[in-house]
């Protein structure tokens, strides 16, 4: 119940901050906000009233509520109002996206909650992305493909400019990564290599988009865009961005390792 509660003020609050019950925005602009907060709102509302049929195990519950917090704060918050003059502050929105909610879905594990609640109607969705965890290495160049596609200048802008595609892109990063993080963090030890290429591949696209951007000597996105500001972005997609998926290369392997040794144990102490 208190989880309900603060989903309940916090929505309304942000949403209300971020444009969506204020008449400056016309009513076209003000429809893929309306659905996005809904979806959002039902997606945590039916996680809630799933954990009271299946049990989350550990700190499941934790992750998932935290990573519903950060999404509410990252789309309907003041950061999507100053992403729209900042190539800085729009990079820290997507990152959040893409290397914080979604490994946080992926350890929540919210599956089996939606679809004690949905019953049927989520069983064909559940089972096709449990299908998909089996291959990292392509969701990894789905994940890719999302990211750089977003990034090209066409497509960036138009996302700025119209609350549609701005949605549809949020959406994009959002399930992409979250794929991506469910194959690899979620892999059995057959899979554990495949997972750990799959990061190497994100590591080192992403290492390379955000070069480019560091290293730019002309604005990618509009004149009246600050350089420096472009610069700082590539950064923050450079920097903090390889940490995290060298802490999760590192948090798998050691993971994979510590099985390993363990069966060795326990075959040598059945050995004779």
């Amino acid at each position: 119940m208190p989880v309900i509660a603060l989903a309940l003020l916090l929505l309304p609050g942000t949403a209300a901050a971020h444009g969506l019950l204020n008449g400056h925005l016309h009513l076209s602009e003000r429809v893929p906000l309306f659905l996005s907060a809904l979806l959002l709102g039902a997606a945590w509302l039916l996680y809630v009233m799933g954990c009271r049929k299946v049990r989350p195990h550990g700190r499941e519950a934790l992750w998932m509520h935290l990573a519903m917090i950060i999404t509410v704060l990252a789309v309907f918050g003041p950061i999507d109002d100053w992403a729209e003059t900042s190539t800085s502050l729009h990079m820290v929105q997507h990152m959040l996206f893409m290397i914080v909610i979604a490994p946080l879905w992926a350890l929540a594990r919210p599956l089996p909650q939606w679809r004690a609640v949905l019953g049927g109607w989520m069983a064909p969705v559940s089972n096709a992305i449990l299908r998909s965890g089996r291959y990292p290495v392509a969701l990894a160049m789905l994940h890719g493909a999302m990211i750089w596609v977003w990034h090209t200048p066409s497509l960036y802008m138009l996302a700025l400019e119209n609350t549609w595609w701005h949605a549809i892109e949020h959406a994009c990063f959002l399930f992409s990564a979250w794929l991506f993080w469910w194959s690899c963090l979620r892999a059995n030890p057959r899979k554990v290599p495949h997972a750990l290429m799959a990061i190497l591949l994100t590591l080192m696209h992403t290492g390379l988009l955000g070069a480019l951007l560091t290293f730019g000597n002309a604005p990618f996105y509009g004149e009246s865009r600050d350089l420096a500001d472009q610069q700082l972005a590539g950064l923050l997609m450079w920097v903090p961005g390889s940490l995290v998926y060298l802490a999760a290369a590192g948090w798998i392997s050691w993971r994979w390792l510590t099985r390993i040794w363990r069966r060795q144990g326990e075959n040598a102490g059945t050995t004779p």
